[in-house]
């Protein structure tokens, strides 16, 4: 009895770490709303680094920057070229394994100088390969990458502007 209690009490502590490990990354905690699905687990960590890209765009009146794409390079854990984001939202492997997704939820940074934390599903998939089971994804420990506060009016119309950003995409699948 003693020995079926210990393994229960063993499986609790363990199940709360998990639960306490996933909710926090970098000694950030992560909004319950950028949780992944409770059927997924985590597949793997990458590092972007490249561009958060806008246009400025109006109605003739109103102007405002609007985000056109990601241009982003990969790195894994050893900070070696993993492959790279971009526009979809897409994510692609170097081994051409591919994911399209949509947010489904955000929450800001906790940096105010940094876009938005993301929880996204996976939409669709391409090729075989490290991202071909992969459904969610978060994007976490965001720096920099919001679009100016201002410029953006009827003389810049269309004008495309760079903003530098890093982010951490962490990639779930099914259990």
């Amino acid at each position: 009895m003693r020995t079926v209690i210990r393994t229960f009490a063993s499986a609790v502590l363990l199940v709360a770490a998990s639960t306490i490990f996933s909710s926090v990354v970098a000694g950030q905690q992560i909004p319950q709303q950028l949780q992944p699905p409770a059927n997924e687990q985590l597949l793997l960590k990458v590092h972007a680094k490249g561009d958060q890209v806008y246009t400025c765009k109006g109605d003739g009146t109103q102007f405002s920057w609007t985000l056109k794409a990601p241009d982003a390079q990969l790195f894994d854990k050893d900070g070696k070229p993993f492959g790279k984001h971009f526009a979809g939202p897409s994510w692609e492997a170097n081994d051409g394994s591919r994911v399209t997704g949509k947010a489904v939820a955000n929450a800001p940074s906790p940096d105010a100088d940094s876009i938005a934390w993301l929880l996204v599903k996976v939409a669709s998939h391409e090729g075989s390969g490290v991202l071909s089971t992969a459904t969610s994804i978060q994007r976490l420990n965001t720096t920099g990458g919001k679009a100016p506060a201002s410029g953006c009016d009827a003389t810049h119309a269309d004008q495309e502007i760079r903003a530098p950003y890093s982010a951490d995409y962490l990639f779930y699948a099914p259990k």
